[in-house]
């Protein structure tokens, strides 16, 4: 969406997701000029002859995706663009990004409490040179790396440490080159040229391995066989990697170019280090809560700064469902048991933590009440649907 507003034609996305987190996404490119049409069929028109500043606040509620791309893109103007988000979304880190924008000129300030959400930005941005520490979010250096190409001058990024979930940086250069964009990787960080005029007039999404690791647990777990089309093998999502860690736990994992397919077995426990993929994280945990033996998660050290502490989060609710499951400082260490219990559970408003614990639900001996109706619908609103498609018995009580 934030590409091919930048393109500065007409540009049309196919197969586009929907979602509270993209709609966000969308209201926020509509604010700075961007003319949004969102067709019958599934596609959806973007136009944006040029940025402009916003009449008002831009308001990303829960998506924090989107406060970091726009963010960079604030800094592409000179007028002041505020920027915030609900009561989860406040809380998380905006510092590294903040301070690298201040680095390049932009003039950068917190409303709130220091380091989060709501800020001011002004830019534009002009300096050659900033430094980030890579460790804490992959859309920190996502978000540079876009608005890099887009100020006037060229730009040194130096980038401190390893990068947190590499592969959504992966996933950003491939799409940028993808745009026409040049960007050079080295040791240190990435080297850019300014004003790249980012060319192409249409795109289509593939299918998301971070929403379908649910469906296909599902299928790992209950001793089913869960199907999930649309999931291409040539991807440079990491989230992919949930069909190897699947594997390793002793399901059956077959796949076509654009199809996977997850069978049931006997799950025994395994290690996995999470450090690139932290969303596959309360999934995984809850395989490893029924897998034979010991599982231990590791490596995820960003994994507090997400819509939730997701290691107390998916620790409470699998030791409330009857887990033998200890959290650790980047992640946990679980010993599985035959069948978990059914339980309330509190989600914290975390989509990923609904739907891990509603897979978690499927293998439990009684009901299960999960106090969130509707956090799903921030990155995967066909969930209970596709539930439903599956045989699992679910109802939605306001």
């Amino acid at each position: 969406m934030v590409l091919g507003a930048l393109t500065k034609d007409r540009f049309t996305l196919k197969n586009p997701l929907l979602s509270d987190d993209t709609k966000a996404t969308l209201e926020a490119l509509s604010s700075i000029g961007t003319d949004v049409d969102v067709r019958p069929g599934g596609q959806i028109r973007l136009t944006c002859p040029e940025l402009k500043a916003p009449r008002g606040v831009i308001d990303v509620r829960n998506s924090g995706t989107t406060i970091r791309l726009m963010s960079g893109i604030a800094s592409l103007l000179d007028t002041p663009i505020t920027l915030t988000g609900d009561a989860s979304l406040i809380r998380r880190p905006m510092a590294p990004l903040v301070d690298a924008l201040d680095q390049l000129g932009a003039s950068c300030s917190y409303i709130g409490q220091s380091g989060s959400p709501p800020l001011r930005i002004k830019g534009p941005v002009t300096k050659a040179e900033a430094e980030i520490d890579g460790g804490v979010s992959s859309q920190f250096i996502s978000s540079l790396l876009v608005t890099c190409t887009q100020k006037r001058s060229a730009t040194k990024l130096r980038v401190k440490g390893r990068i947190a979930s590499r592969p959504y940086v992966d996933i950003t250069l491939k799409m940028l080159a993808q745009f026409g964009a040049r960007i050079d990787e080295g040791p240190a960080g990435f080297d850019m040229q300014g004003s790249q005029k980012l060319q192409g007039d249409a795109y289509t999404i593939p299918g998301d391995y971070s929403s379908a690791a649910f469906m296909l647990a599902a299928g790992a777990v209950t001793d089913g066989t869960v199907t999930v089309r649309q999931l291409d093998a040539e991807t440079a999502q990491g989230d992919e990697a949930i069909l190897g860690h699947l594997r390793c736990f002793g399901a059956k994992v077959s796949r076509t170019a654009h199809t996977v397919t997850v069978s049931g077995g006997r799950l025994v426990g395994t290690d996995i280090d999470v450090g690139d993929t932290p969303d596959l994280f309360p999934v995984l945990a809850v395989v490893g809560a029924v897998a034979e033996g010991k599982t231990v998660l590791s490596g995820g050290v960003n994994l507090k700064a997400k819509e939730s502490d997701r290691i107390v989060t998916t620790t409470k609710f699998l030791q409330d469902m009857g887990a033998r499951i200890r959290p650790m400082e980047d992640g946990c260490e679980i010993i599985g048991v035959p069948k978990l219990e059914g339980a309330a559970v509190d989600t914290r408003g975390d989509h990923r933590i609904l739907m891990a614990a509603t897979v978690a639900a499927m293998v439990s001996g009684t009901e299960t009440v999960i106090k969130d109706e509707e956090s799903f619908k921030v990155s995967y609103p066909g969930f209970i649907r596709d539930l439903h498609q599956l045989g699992c018995r679910v109802e939605v009580r306001k």
